[in-house]
């Protein structure tokens, strides 16, 4: 009877275990890597294949980044995605899940000379919510110095601003803004050449957790599924976005 009860206790546990809740936050709508409110997208994906290998139940909620890091801090969330070491919160973070090829890019008719973060400092610069932290000091150092740099919560803007000759130069991922393109298309004139100035490096982003103990779990999960083939499944389902 014991050793019944033993392991129908361990049951339990384990199904409790299974069905652990993980509220991560997710930044706003920025396709292909996030589709709000739709739970899909490489980077959604991910989070998700990994979190489910390590026995949690994915909670998604969605908000710009500055909030994001502020919920984390408060301790209103479990974990962020699309963060870093260079973030300023204090997190557990996780290994790196995904690198972004963040680039900066105009129009080709302006005929600019970008050869360096540091060039980008005599433009005026429209980017995504903390990328003055999560692209590294360099880039931070830019932006300090840059009266003319700006944020987004919303990173669709960033196309309105760019085709609409509003900002000079936008940073960013080339897919997103790419994908953007597509719906704003009837407000700006995306026909216009562009020319991109490769002058950042691969952006790594982790998952800052609260508790380190969920960082491990975390951890385990995306080594499982990088071994299983998961990761490269996920990976080929948006390689034509």
């Amino acid at each position: 009877m014991g050793r019944y009860g033993w392991l129908a206790g361990l049951m339990v546990l384990t199904s409790a275990l299974a069905a652990e809740p993980l509220h991560i936050g997710f930044g706003t709508h920025k396709p292909p890597y996030v589709f709000e409110g739709e739970a899909r997208g490489l980077e959604y994906d991910l989070v998700a294949a990994a979190a489910r290998e390590a026995g949690f139940t994915l909670h998604a909620h969605y908000a710009p980044m500055e909030r994001l890091h502020l919920a984390l801090r408060r301790g209103d969330l479990d974990g962020i995605a699309t963060t870093n070491p260079h973030s300023g919160i204090p997190a557990h973070y996780s290994a790196t899940y995904i690198h972004y090829h963040n680039a900066a890019v105009a129009l080709s008719s302006r005929g600019y000379r970008i050869n360096s973060i540091d060039d980008l400092a005599g433009y005026s610069v429209s980017t995504f919510q903390r990328a003055r932290y999560l692209l590294g000091p360099q880039f931070q150092a830019m932006a300090a110095a840059n009266p003319r740099y700006r944020e987004e919560a919303q990173q669709i803007n960033r196309n309105r601003l760019l085709y609409s000759g509003r900002v000079e130069v936008v940073v960013g991922d080339p897919r997103i803004l790419g994908y953007f393109n597509r719906e704003v298309a009837g407000q700006v004139d995306t026909r216009q050449a562009l020319t991109w100035y490769q002058v950042l490096p691969a952006t790594p982003y982790s998952v800052g957790f609260r508790l380190d103990k969920q960082r491990a779990r975390f951890d385990r999960g995306l080594a499982a599924i990088r071994a299983s083939g998961e990761y490269l499944r996920i990976e080929q389902r948006y390689a034509d976005y």
